[in-house]
Protein backbone atom coordinates (compact mmCIF):
# COMPACT_ATOMS: atom_id res chain seq x y z
CA UNK A 1 0.00 0.00 0.00
CA UNK A 2 1.62 3.26 -1.19
CA UNK A 3 1.59 6.19 1.41
CA UNK A 4 -0.88 7.81 -0.41
CA UNK A 5 -3.59 5.35 -0.41
CA UNK A 6 -5.88 5.25 2.53
CA UNK A 7 -6.57 3.01 5.18
CA UNK A 8 -9.37 0.75 4.57
CA UNK A 9 -11.14 -0.94 7.26
CA UNK A 10 -13.29 -4.28 6.48
CA UNK A 11 -16.57 -4.34 7.12
CA UNK A 12 -18.72 -6.44 9.22
CA UNK A 13 -20.73 -9.14 7.47
CA UNK A 14 -23.78 -7.72 8.35
CA UNK A 15 -22.83 -4.60 6.81
CA UNK A 16 -21.96 -3.29 3.18
CA UNK A 17 -21.55 0.08 4.11
CA UNK A 18 -17.47 0.89 3.59
CA UNK A 19 -14.76 2.65 5.79
CA UNK A 20 -12.05 4.26 4.94
CA UNK A 21 -9.42 6.03 7.39
CA UNK A 22 -7.65 9.00 5.54
CA UNK A 23 -4.44 8.62 8.12
CA UNK A 24 -0.96 7.31 7.28
CA UNK A 25 0.88 4.65 9.82
CA UNK A 26 2.45 7.18 11.08
CA UNK A 27 -0.84 8.80 12.74
CA UNK A 28 -1.94 7.50 15.95
CA UNK A 29 -5.96 6.49 15.44
CA UNK A 30 -7.80 5.37 18.74
CA UNK A 31 -9.18 1.35 18.38
CA UNK A 32 -12.07 2.66 20.44
CA UNK A 33 -13.10 5.69 17.56
CA UNK A 34 -12.24 2.81 14.62
CA UNK A 35 -15.15 0.54 16.51
CA UNK A 36 -17.24 3.73 16.23
CA UNK A 37 -16.65 3.88 12.82
CA UNK A 38 -17.79 0.16 12.74
CA UNK A 39 -20.68 1.25 14.58
CA UNK A 40 -21.65 3.65 12.01
CA UNK A 41 -21.37 1.58 8.87
CA UNK A 42 -23.97 -1.02 10.47
CA UNK A 43 -26.70 1.21 10.75
CA UNK A 44 -29.78 0.82 7.93
CA UNK A 45 -29.39 2.86 5.01
CA UNK A 46 -25.36 3.93 5.96
CA UNK A 47 -23.30 4.05 2.19
CA UNK A 48 -19.48 4.71 3.06
CA UNK A 49 -17.86 6.26 6.49
CA UNK A 50 -14.58 8.83 5.41
CA UNK A 51 -13.08 8.96 8.93
CA UNK A 52 -10.25 11.71 9.23
CA UNK A 53 -7.00 12.02 10.52
CA UNK A 54 -7.80 13.66 13.70
CA UNK A 55 -10.58 11.09 14.52
CA UNK A 56 -11.09 10.25 17.99
CA UNK A 57 -14.12 8.56 20.32
CA UNK A 58 -17.22 11.13 20.58
CA UNK A 59 -20.26 10.49 22.54
CA UNK A 60 -21.75 7.27 20.52
CA UNK A 61 -20.34 8.35 17.23
CA UNK A 62 -16.75 8.76 16.18
CA UNK A 63 -15.57 12.93 16.02
CA UNK A 64 -14.03 13.69 12.74
CA UNK A 65 -15.87 11.16 10.58
CA UNK A 66 -18.31 11.93 7.21
CA UNK A 67 -20.90 9.80 7.04
CA UNK A 68 -23.09 9.21 3.74
CA UNK A 69 -26.26 7.42 4.50
CA UNK A 70 -30.38 7.09 3.16
CA UNK A 71 -31.42 7.59 6.46
CA UNK A 72 -31.18 10.70 8.56
CA UNK A 73 -29.46 9.99 12.01
CA UNK A 74 -29.43 13.00 14.40
CA UNK A 75 -27.08 11.91 16.59
CA UNK A 76 -24.13 11.32 13.88
CA UNK A 77 -24.21 14.97 13.73
CA UNK A 78 -24.80 15.29 17.71
CA UNK A 79 -26.05 18.42 19.89
CA UNK A 80 -23.46 21.00 18.89
CA UNK A 81 -25.52 21.61 15.35
CA UNK A 82 -23.44 24.69 13.88
CA UNK A 83 -20.27 24.40 15.28
CA UNK A 84 -17.60 25.93 13.04
CA UNK A 85 -14.43 27.74 12.38
CA UNK A 86 -14.55 31.40 10.85
CA UNK A 87 -11.15 33.91 10.14
CA UNK A 88 -11.72 37.46 10.18
CA UNK A 89 -8.73 40.15 9.13
CA UNK A 90 -8.46 42.35 11.74
CA UNK A 91 -6.01 45.29 11.68
CA UNK A 92 -4.14 46.64 14.82
CA UNK A 93 -1.68 49.66 15.46
CA UNK A 94 0.38 47.91 18.28
CA UNK A 95 0.22 44.10 19.17
CA UNK A 96 1.55 43.61 22.91
CA UNK A 97 -0.15 40.41 23.48
CA UNK A 98 -0.18 41.31 27.43
CA UNK A 99 -1.72 43.99 26.84
CA UNK A 100 -4.72 42.87 24.38
CA UNK A 101 -5.21 40.06 26.66
CA UNK A 102 -6.39 42.25 29.34
CA UNK A 103 -8.65 44.37 27.02
CA UNK A 104 -10.64 41.12 25.60
CA UNK A 105 -14.21 41.63 26.75
CA UNK A 106 -16.12 38.62 29.13
CA UNK A 107 -17.37 36.33 26.18
CA UNK A 108 -19.21 34.50 28.98
CA UNK A 109 -21.54 36.92 29.08
CA UNK A 110 -24.69 36.80 26.60
CA UNK A 111 -25.51 39.78 24.60
CA UNK A 112 -29.07 41.02 25.81
CA UNK A 113 -31.30 42.80 22.96
CA UNK A 114 -32.51 45.30 25.07
CA UNK A 115 -29.87 46.06 28.09
CA UNK A 116 -27.23 46.19 25.53
CA UNK A 117 -29.06 47.44 22.53
CA UNK A 118 -26.30 50.02 22.13
CA UNK A 119 -23.51 47.26 21.82
CA UNK A 120 -22.25 48.01 18.12
CA UNK A 121 -21.85 44.26 17.58
CA UNK A 122 -25.07 44.39 16.72
CA UNK A 123 -24.45 45.88 13.78
CA UNK A 124 -23.33 42.46 11.84
CA UNK A 125 -26.70 40.87 12.85
CA UNK A 126 -29.29 41.13 9.14
CA UNK A 127 -32.64 40.19 9.95
CA UNK A 128 -33.74 38.05 12.86
CA UNK A 129 -31.66 35.76 15.57
CA UNK A 130 -32.34 32.32 13.79
CA UNK A 131 -34.72 30.39 15.46
CA UNK A 132 -35.39 33.63 18.09
CA UNK A 133 -32.81 31.40 20.31
CA UNK A 134 -31.40 34.49 22.43
CA UNK A 135 -29.71 32.11 25.52
CA UNK A 136 -25.97 32.20 25.25
CA UNK A 137 -25.69 34.78 21.91
CA UNK A 138 -22.44 36.01 21.73
CA UNK A 139 -20.79 33.70 23.83
CA UNK A 140 -18.07 31.03 23.14
CA UNK A 141 -19.16 28.28 25.24
CA UNK A 142 -16.76 25.64 27.10
CA UNK A 143 -14.94 22.39 25.95
CA UNK A 144 -12.53 23.08 22.57
CA UNK A 145 -14.04 26.43 21.26
CA UNK A 146 -11.99 29.56 21.49
CA UNK A 147 -11.65 32.96 20.13
CA UNK A 148 -7.69 33.66 19.59
CA UNK A 149 -5.62 36.42 17.70
CA UNK A 150 -3.34 35.68 15.93
CA UNK A 151 -1.12 36.53 13.32
CA UNK A 152 -0.24 34.72 9.62
CA UNK A 153 2.82 33.07 10.05
CA UNK A 154 4.29 30.97 7.30
CA UNK A 155 2.90 31.65 3.76
CA UNK A 156 3.17 28.23 2.12
CA UNK A 157 0.97 29.37 -0.91
CA UNK A 158 1.51 32.88 -2.02
CA UNK A 159 -1.15 32.92 -4.70
CA UNK A 160 -3.91 31.26 -2.89
CA UNK A 161 -2.97 33.55 0.10
CA UNK A 162 -2.60 36.53 -1.99
CA UNK A 163 -6.39 35.83 -3.44
CA UNK A 164 -7.37 35.83 0.42
CA UNK A 165 -5.84 39.18 0.77
CA UNK A 166 -3.42 38.01 3.60
CA UNK A 167 0.31 38.35 3.97
CA UNK A 168 2.72 37.23 6.75
CA UNK A 169 2.55 39.14 9.83
CA UNK A 170 -1.55 39.93 8.71
CA UNK A 171 -3.36 39.93 11.54
CA UNK A 172 -6.76 37.68 12.02
CA UNK A 173 -9.13 36.64 14.73
CA UNK A 174 -10.00 33.12 14.59
CA UNK A 175 -13.50 32.37 16.27
CA UNK A 176 -14.26 28.54 16.94
CA UNK A 177 -17.93 27.93 18.68
CA UNK A 178 -21.73 26.44 17.69
CA UNK A 179 -24.85 26.94 18.58
CA UNK A 180 -24.88 26.82 22.27
CA UNK A 181 -27.91 25.33 23.72
CA UNK A 182 -30.20 25.80 20.49
CA UNK A 183 -28.33 22.18 18.67
CA UNK A 184 -28.32 20.50 22.47
CA UNK A 185 -32.20 21.72 22.15
CA UNK A 186 -33.12 19.89 18.82
CA UNK A 187 -31.21 16.60 19.83
CA UNK A 188 -32.91 16.30 23.06
CA UNK A 189 -36.18 16.74 21.36
CA UNK A 190 -35.42 13.98 18.98
CA UNK A 191 -33.78 11.25 21.38
CA UNK A 192 -36.80 11.99 23.50
CA UNK A 193 -38.80 10.48 21.01
CA UNK A 194 -36.22 8.61 19.09
CA UNK A 195 -33.30 7.89 20.79
CA UNK A 196 -30.50 7.08 18.67
CA UNK A 197 -33.08 6.18 15.93
CA UNK A 198 -33.53 7.73 12.07
CA UNK A 199 -35.23 11.23 11.93
CA UNK A 200 -38.96 10.36 11.51
CA UNK A 201 -39.59 13.48 9.84
CA UNK A 202 -36.22 14.57 7.85
CA UNK A 203 -37.40 17.71 6.42
CA UNK A 204 -38.94 19.21 10.06
CA UNK A 205 -35.25 17.72 11.25
CA UNK A 206 -34.00 20.10 8.70
CA UNK A 207 -35.54 23.01 9.14
CA UNK A 208 -34.61 23.29 12.94
CA UNK A 209 -30.92 21.96 11.79
CA UNK A 210 -30.74 25.19 9.15
CA UNK A 211 -31.64 27.48 12.03
CA UNK A 212 -28.94 26.39 14.60
CA UNK A 213 -26.14 26.45 11.13
CA UNK A 214 -27.37 30.07 10.57
CA UNK A 215 -27.56 30.86 14.48
CA UNK A 216 -23.78 29.60 14.82
CA UNK A 217 -22.59 31.59 11.87
CA UNK A 218 -24.02 34.58 13.40
CA UNK A 219 -22.34 34.02 16.89
CA UNK A 220 -19.49 33.99 15.35
CA UNK A 221 -19.31 36.96 13.69
CA UNK A 222 -20.90 38.48 17.16
CA UNK A 223 -17.97 37.34 18.89
CA UNK A 224 -15.63 38.46 16.42
CA UNK A 225 -17.32 42.15 16.33
CA UNK A 226 -17.32 41.94 20.09
CA UNK A 227 -13.66 41.45 20.61
CA UNK A 228 -12.50 43.90 16.99
CA UNK A 229 -14.69 46.65 19.02
CA UNK A 230 -13.05 46.15 22.49
CA UNK A 231 -9.26 46.04 20.93
CA UNK A 232 -10.22 49.22 18.78
CA UNK A 233 -10.80 47.81 15.74
CA UNK A 234 -13.64 47.48 12.98
CA UNK A 235 -15.06 43.99 12.31
CA UNK A 236 -14.66 42.88 9.24
CA UNK A 237 -16.57 40.07 7.23
CA UNK A 238 -15.03 36.77 7.05
CA UNK A 239 -13.07 35.23 4.92
CA UNK A 240 -13.35 31.46 6.06
CA UNK A 241 -16.53 30.08 7.52
CA UNK A 242 -16.93 26.46 7.85
CA UNK A 243 -19.34 24.30 9.57
CA UNK A 244 -18.12 21.12 10.51
CA UNK A 245 -21.03 19.78 12.86
CA UNK A 246 -24.06 19.36 10.13
CA UNK A 247 -25.80 17.39 8.29
CA UNK A 248 -26.12 18.29 4.09
CA UNK A 249 -28.14 16.43 1.51
CA UNK A 250 -25.46 15.56 -1.62
CA UNK A 251 -26.38 13.61 -4.07
CA UNK A 252 -29.68 12.65 -3.32
CA UNK A 253 -28.12 10.72 0.28
CA UNK A 254 -27.35 12.71 3.68
CA UNK A 255 -24.09 13.30 4.20
CA UNK A 256 -23.42 13.59 8.35
CA UNK A 257 -20.28 15.82 9.78
CA UNK A 258 -19.30 15.14 12.94
CA UNK A 259 -16.04 17.00 13.83
CA UNK A 260 -15.48 17.35 9.62
CA UNK A 261 -14.79 20.52 7.72
CA UNK A 262 -16.70 20.66 3.75
CA UNK A 263 -14.11 19.82 1.93
CA UNK A 264 -15.92 20.49 -1.41
CA UNK A 265 -12.87 23.12 -2.84
CA UNK A 266 -13.62 25.55 0.36
CA UNK A 267 -10.86 27.35 2.61
CA UNK A 268 -10.96 25.14 5.94
CA UNK A 269 -8.89 26.90 9.23
CA UNK A 270 -7.78 23.42 10.80
CA UNK A 271 -7.18 24.09 14.39
CA UNK A 272 -4.20 22.85 16.12
CA UNK A 273 -3.56 23.96 19.42
CA UNK A 274 -3.03 26.82 22.03
CA UNK A 275 0.52 26.42 21.79
CA UNK A 276 0.64 24.95 18.32
CA UNK A 277 0.44 26.90 14.70
CA UNK A 278 -3.19 26.35 12.81
CA UNK A 279 -3.33 25.37 8.74
CA UNK A 280 -5.44 27.44 6.62
CA UNK A 281 -5.79 25.19 3.61
CA UNK A 282 -7.12 24.72 0.33
CA UNK A 283 -9.48 21.64 0.45
CA UNK A 284 -10.35 19.44 -2.58
CA UNK A 285 -11.84 15.93 -1.59
CA UNK A 286 -13.44 14.26 -3.57
CA UNK A 287 -16.56 11.41 -2.99
CA UNK A 288 -14.09 8.76 -1.09
CA UNK A 289 -13.67 11.36 1.37
CA UNK A 290 -17.11 12.04 1.37
CA UNK A 291 -15.90 15.45 0.20
CA UNK A 292 -15.15 16.30 3.76
CA UNK A 293 -10.95 17.30 5.51
CA UNK A 294 -10.62 17.71 9.19
CA UNK A 295 -11.60 20.48 10.98
CA UNK A 296 -8.78 20.27 14.08
CA UNK A 297 -5.40 18.28 15.46
CA UNK A 298 -7.93 15.68 17.38
CA UNK A 299 -7.99 14.78 20.89
CA UNK A 300 -5.34 12.01 21.79
CA UNK A 301 -6.28 12.17 25.32
CA UNK A 302 -9.50 12.03 27.53
CA UNK A 303 -10.57 14.93 29.40
CA UNK A 304 -10.20 12.92 32.56
CA UNK A 305 -6.54 11.57 31.15
CA UNK A 306 -5.35 15.45 29.85
CA UNK A 307 -6.33 17.03 33.66
CA UNK A 308 -4.86 14.08 35.58
CA UNK A 309 -1.53 13.88 33.55
CA UNK A 310 -0.87 17.60 33.39
CA UNK A 311 -1.68 18.18 37.19
CA UNK A 312 2.02 16.04 37.28
CA UNK A 313 3.38 18.22 34.37
CA UNK A 314 2.50 21.25 34.31
CA UNK A 315 1.44 24.96 36.31
CA UNK A 316 -1.34 27.01 35.72
CA UNK A 317 1.25 29.83 35.04
CA UNK A 318 2.64 27.14 32.11
CA UNK A 319 -0.38 26.53 30.32
CA UNK A 320 -1.47 30.35 30.37
CA UNK A 321 1.90 31.16 28.86
CA UNK A 322 2.13 28.77 25.67
CA UNK A 323 5.61 27.35 23.77
CA UNK A 324 4.78 29.75 20.93
CA UNK A 325 4.93 33.02 23.72
CA UNK A 326 1.12 33.39 23.55
CA UNK A 327 -1.15 34.31 26.51
CA UNK A 328 -4.26 32.00 26.96
CA UNK A 329 -7.31 34.02 29.00
CA UNK A 330 -9.08 30.81 30.93
CA UNK A 331 -10.41 31.40 34.62
CA UNK A 332 -11.19 27.76 34.79
CA UNK A 333 -8.02 25.74 35.82
CA UNK A 334 -9.82 22.54 35.45
CA UNK A 335 -10.22 23.37 31.40
CA UNK A 336 -6.45 25.00 31.71
CA UNK A 337 -5.46 21.30 31.84
CA UNK A 338 -8.40 19.57 29.47
CA UNK A 339 -7.33 21.75 26.99
CA UNK A 340 -3.73 21.52 27.23
CA UNK A 341 -1.66 21.84 23.89
CA UNK A 342 -0.66 18.04 25.05
CA UNK A 343 -3.91 16.94 25.05
CA UNK A 344 -4.06 16.78 21.62
CA UNK A 345 -2.06 15.01 18.25
CA UNK A 346 0.39 16.72 16.42
CA UNK A 347 -1.46 18.89 13.54
CA UNK A 348 1.50 18.61 11.54
CA UNK A 349 1.12 14.88 10.87
CA UNK A 350 -2.80 15.57 10.00
CA UNK A 351 -2.31 18.27 7.41
CA UNK A 352 0.83 15.81 6.10
CA UNK A 353 -1.91 13.34 6.07
CA UNK A 354 -4.37 14.91 4.45
CA UNK A 355 -1.63 16.45 1.57
CA UNK A 356 -0.57 13.01 0.93
CA UNK A 357 -4.25 11.60 0.37
CA UNK A 358 -5.24 14.31 -2.00
CA UNK A 359 -7.63 16.06 0.54
CA UNK A 360 -6.14 19.80 0.90
CA UNK A 361 -3.50 22.13 0.15
CA UNK A 362 -1.81 24.20 2.82
CA UNK A 363 -1.90 27.90 2.04
CA UNK A 364 -0.89 29.61 5.37
CA UNK A 365 -0.23 29.08 9.05
CA UNK A 366 -1.96 30.83 11.67
CA UNK A 367 0.34 31.66 15.16
CA UNK A 368 -1.65 32.37 18.20
CA UNK A 369 -1.19 35.41 19.95
CA UNK A 370 -3.93 35.58 22.45
CA UNK A 371 -6.52 33.12 22.74
CA UNK A 372 -9.53 33.38 25.07
CA UNK A 373 -11.39 30.23 26.77
CA UNK A 374 -13.25 31.76 29.19
CA UNK A 375 -12.98 34.49 31.51
CA UNK A 376 -9.87 35.03 33.71
CA UNK A 377 -11.82 35.80 37.26
CA UNK A 378 -8.67 37.45 38.40
CA UNK A 379 -5.67 36.25 40.75
CA UNK A 380 -5.98 32.92 42.72
CA UNK A 381 -6.90 33.06 46.19
CA UNK A 382 -4.39 33.25 48.99
CA UNK A 383 -4.26 29.66 49.74
CA UNK A 384 -3.57 28.76 46.08
CA UNK A 385 -0.71 30.64 45.98
CA UNK A 386 0.89 29.08 49.15
CA UNK A 387 0.09 26.15 47.46
CA UNK A 388 1.79 26.34 44.67
CA UNK A 389 4.52 28.20 46.59
CA UNK A 390 5.10 24.47 48.66
CA UNK A 391 4.27 22.69 45.89
CA UNK A 392 6.28 24.32 43.37
CA UNK A 393 3.60 25.80 41.24
CA UNK A 394 1.87 22.29 40.65
CA UNK A 395 -1.81 22.68 40.31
Amino acid sequence: MSQRDPRRVPPPQSTSASVTVFASAASWIESDALAQCQQVAALDGMIHVAAMPDLHPGKGAPIGAAMASTVLYPFLVGSDIGCGIAVFPIRLKRVVPERLAARFPDLDRALDPERDAGDPAWAVLAGDVPAGHLDGLGTVGRGNHFVELARIGTVLDPDHADRLGLDAGDLVLVVHTGSRGLGERILRAHTELHGAGPAADPAAYLAMHDDAVRWGSLNRRLLAARVAHALGAEPTEPIVDQCHNLVEVRDGVYLHRKGAAPGDGRDVLIAGTRGTPSYLVAAHAGPQANHSVAHGAGRKMSRADALRRGRAKHTVEELRRTPVGSLVVCGDRQLLFEEAPTAYKRVEQVIADLVDHDLATPVATTVPLVTYKTADLGPAPARDRRDRRRGGGRA
